[in-house]
Formats: structure tokens, sequence, C-alpha cells
């Protein structure tokens, strides 16, 4: 009943690593008001829950009109999450998230709230991924505890990145860059070994018994 739930819970926070909204955040609202900050912060958590959301409850339903099957996407998802992993751990920019001009941009716009907060950083191509992952196999009417404990896992993971923004600028003070790329490398090592598994599972799932 816990089990699976937690499950998700640690690969979720490990690909949205809100660790990482930290420096981000309080780069991108420098010098800002803290009113702004606060209502770029909540706007950003409420648009990427909505896109998470959409991705939960239609998600595998849009695979399956396509013809994806979800073992194809389980393996594609693992490997998207590997090469996300490999940006963590080598502190590299590998397009998972954001582009250089990309993130150039944002820093002129006024609203940072949708680009870059809520996507590609909260619900970017890894977030969407593992909600399919994992929402995929569900169905709602016969596995509704399993279906809301993931939902709480998702609330959860959004709680603590909104947190974590609205207090960036005394963390950045505690922390610094340096502690927010030692913690986002120990989670990248986390999420290489969980990508890999779900391609081996997706293969297993494809080629196996099953």
């Amino acid at each position: 009943m816990f089990e699976q739930p937690f499950k998700f819970f640690v690969v979720f926070f490990v690909v949205v690593e809100p660790v990482s909204l930290i420096p981000l955040f309080s780069g991108l609202t420098s010098g800002a008001t803290p009113s702004y900050k606060r209502r770029m912060a909540l706007k950003a958590v409420v648009i990427a829950a909505a896109i998470l959301v959409l991705f939960a409850l239609g998600g595998a339903a849009f695979l399956e009109l396509m013809g994806i099957s979800l073992e194809a996407f389980r393996i594609f998802g693992g490997m998207l999450l590997f090469l996300l992993s490999l940006e963590m751990v080598f502190a590299r920019e590998s397009g998972t998230r954001t582009s250089s001009d990309e993130a150039a941009e944002s820093k002129r716009r006024a609203d940072i709230s949708v680009f870059p907060l809520a996507f590609p950083f909260i619900a970017g191509p890894g977030s969407l991924a593992t909600i399919l992952l994992w929402f995929g196999p569900l169905h709602f009417t016969a596995q509704p505890a399993l279906f809301g404990g993931y939902f709480l896992a998702v609330l959860v993971v959004l709680a603590i990145a909104l947190v974590l923004m609205l207090l960036a600028e005394p963390l950045m003070r505690i922390i610094g860059v340096t502690g927010a790329n030692v913690a986002s490398r120990l989670l990248g090592v986390v999420l290489g070994a969980l990508a890999v598994q779900f391609v081996l599972d997706g293969l297993r799932q494809t080629f196996g018994a099953g």
C-alpha cells in the first residue's frame, strides 16, 4: 500500500530536483520584491501541478491513441531520465530541461512562472515521463488508493519545491552554489540507477515471457 507511493515519491523528487530550484529562483528573482517572488513561486507550482495532473489523467490514453505501447515509452522514458541523471552528475546541460537561448530569454521576461519555472524546470520532460511511467499502468476505478497515493506524492514534492523557492535567499546563504551542486550530483547517481531499471523493465516486458 505504502511501498509503491514511497518509491514513486523518491523517483519524482529526484527528477524534479527541488534543490536545484534554489539557485535558479534566487538568480531569476534577484533584486525583486518579496511579493513578486511569492507570486512567481506560487503561480509556477500551480501551473506545473495542472500540467502534471493532465498527463497523469490523460497520458496513457494519448499513448494508446498514438499506438505507442507502455513498454516502448518505459524504455524511452528510462533513456530520457538517464540523460537527465548524467546532466545532474556531471553538471552539464544535456538539453533535457532548457537550452542556453531559452535561459537567456527567461532573464528578459517579467513573468518567469510559466517559463522557465513551471516548464521545463518543474514539469519538464523528465517529470512528465515519470508521471506517464507510473500512472500509465494504473486504472483509477480498480486502484483508487494507489492512484491517490501517487497524487499525494506529487503534491508533496510540489509543496517542497514551493517552500524551497520561497526560502531561496536564506538557503543560498547557508548551502551556497557548491552545496546545491553536491546534492544534485548525489541525487543524479540515484536517478541514473532508477533510469537503467526502467529500461530493463521495459525490455523484459517486451521480449520476456510476459
